[in-house]
């Protein structure tokens, strides 16, 4: 069982993992399972990637190590009561629902001796660029939380947190893509507002954001420093970033990602 995983649920991010894993060659395919009741998206995900596809769990309890569960919150309860009887100690469990706290996990399995490790992740997953954050409970070793860690820095980048920073990492990268995605929206708008061709607006504003992000990550350098470098004096670069101080731009980001917080620790309490 050492070499296999298993994932509930053969949905977008379900399979934007087994696509890591497998080019990634951490898992062979013929040792990756998916649960997938809907025999439709079952029979592509076993047709594409050549991997095991069951319509019930019974056979991935038996033969995974490692199960991630990758079910929308609102049915994890669900998934929780059909596998309580399946699942031992040596389970490695891995969930990716967003607000649930390892304590939902514990109540729902009905044990307390379980390794439950969760994870944030977000949707740039889907390309292999995501930002995943995780934690586990105290039956996790070190060694399990770098074997989830290794898993998730397969469809990008990984770090390992205490569960309370989990919130936060839900508030930043979590909900992030969708402010990235309204600033792009907002940059290719701006763009046709000036006489622009849509597709011409599209182009310059998605390489400006996708240019600046990798000089960001390659240079080292400090954003504000970065931006001092595109703004000489009495040009246009200060003249609207006159306009985005005086309107409180970052205040602006800063609140989006703590109402996003806020709103995190609202559902993980319900």
């Amino acid at each position: 069982m050492q070499n296999t995983i298993g994932f509930i649920g053969g949905g977008q991010m379900g399979e934007a993992l087994i696509k890591g894993l497998i080019h990634s060659t951490l898992y062979t395919k013929e040792n990756i399972y998916v649960v997938e009741p809907d025999q439709k998206r079952r029979d592509y995900m076993t047709s594409t990637y050549g991997i095991n596809g069951f319509e019930e769990s019974t056979p991935l309890w038996e033969n995974c190590a490692t199960v991630i569960l990758a079910v929308k919150p609102q049915i994890m309860g669900i998934v929780l009561a059909a596998s309580k009887e399946h699942v031992s100690p040596r389970h490695l469990i891995i969930s990716i629902a967003a607000g649930l706290p390892i304590s939902f996990y514990e109540q729902g399995l009905g044990r307390d001796d379980c390794k439950i490790v969760r994870v944030m992740p977000n949707t740039p997953a889907l390309v292999l660029e995501g930002a995943s954050g995780l934690c586990g409970n105290s039956n996790v070793s070190q060694d399990e939380l770098l074997q989830a860690k290794e898993i998730f820095s397969k469809i990008g980048k990984a770090v390992i947190l205490h569960e309370q920073a989990m919130d936060a990492v839900t508030g930043l990268s979590g909900s992030g893509p969708a402010y990235v995605f309204t600033f792009a929206e907002a940059m290719i708008d701006a763009g046709i507002e000036q006489g622009l061709p849509r597709p011409t607006a599209e182009t310059l504003a998605l390489q400006t954001l996708l240019g600046s992000v990798k000089l960001l990550m390659e240079s080292g350098k400090h954003p504000a420093e970065l931006r001092a470098m595109v703004t000489s004096p009495g040009g246009t670069t200060i003249a609207a970033q006159h306009v985005l101080e005086r309107s409180g731009f970052k205040g602006i980001i800063m609140d989006a990602v703590a109402a996003a917080v806020t709103r995190s620790k609202e559902l993980g309490k319900n």
